[in-house]
């Protein structure tokens, strides 16, 4: 944050101008929400490896309260890790315009992290040990680049502006630039103009897909 923030800032531009940090911040927010499922597919095979998971298969509770347990924790965290980046950002000299909007940002904010958990989940139960779970970054750091966090898809050759913009992490920026007040770097794209519908229907997917996963994953090993 404070790399981009003060390093790059001045080099960058906003499409119908504006100040960068304004277009920055509530993409800083969304990377941060977007990188949590590294952390819990860590967590998550940190604990099968370590015995944890067969501990839980013993006790006489349902494989899905552990997932939705692990849901829960990681939001808990997540909380704190939005309250952290915030404080920051104000400090830096970011401020919402958006009224009570700011708190519809926030939860589509953690209501992506909700979605990604399952993903995290899901992964934690498949890869073999922590250090494959760390090799996720790769498959994170590109969706995060080729997204509208640093850059407006416009600024982007036509075919990656293209991409961009579907990428659901855009989605999620654009509609917290929105809900914050600070609207800039606006597409016309019909994805981009229907940021907030989008920032809500990506997690109901990505949740609708990837929580019956994790849960029949677990119950397999609970085989």
């Amino acid at each position: 944050m404070l790399l981009y923030g003060y390093v790059f800032g001045s080099a960058m531009r906003v499409p119908g101008g504006g100040d960068y940090k304004d277009f920055l911040m509530p993409g800083m927010f969304v990377m941060t929400m977007a990188f949590g499922f590294i952390n819990t597919a860590t967590i998550v095979v940190y604990d099968a490896t370590k015995g944890v998971i067969d501990r839980f298969r013993s006790m006489p509770m349902a494989p899905s309260a552990v997932v939705a347990g692990r849901g829960v924790t990681d939001l808990v965290v997540a909380c704190a890790e939005l309250g952290i980046l915030v404080l920051t950002a104000l400090a830096m000299g970011w401020r919402p315009d958006g009224g009570w909007g700011f708190l519809a940002a926030f939860g589509l904010l953690l209501w992506l992290r909700f979605a990604l958990i399952w993903l995290g989940v899901w992964l934690g139960l498949i890869v073999p040990n922590p250090e494959a779970a760390g090799g996720l970054f790769a498959v994170a750091f590109p969706l995060t680049m080729i997204s509208s966090i640093f850059v407006a898809p416009q600024l982007m050759p036509d075919w990656l502006g293209w991409i961009a913009g579907w990428n659901p992490i855009s989605s999620t920026a654009a509609a917290t630039r929105e809900l914050f007040g600070t609207p800039v770097g606006g597409g016309d794209s019909w994805v981009e103009q229907h940021a907030l519908l989008m920032a809500g229907v990506w997690p109901l997917v990505l949740t609708a897909v990837f929580l019956p996963l994790a849960v029949r994953r677990f119950q397999r090993l609970s085989r």
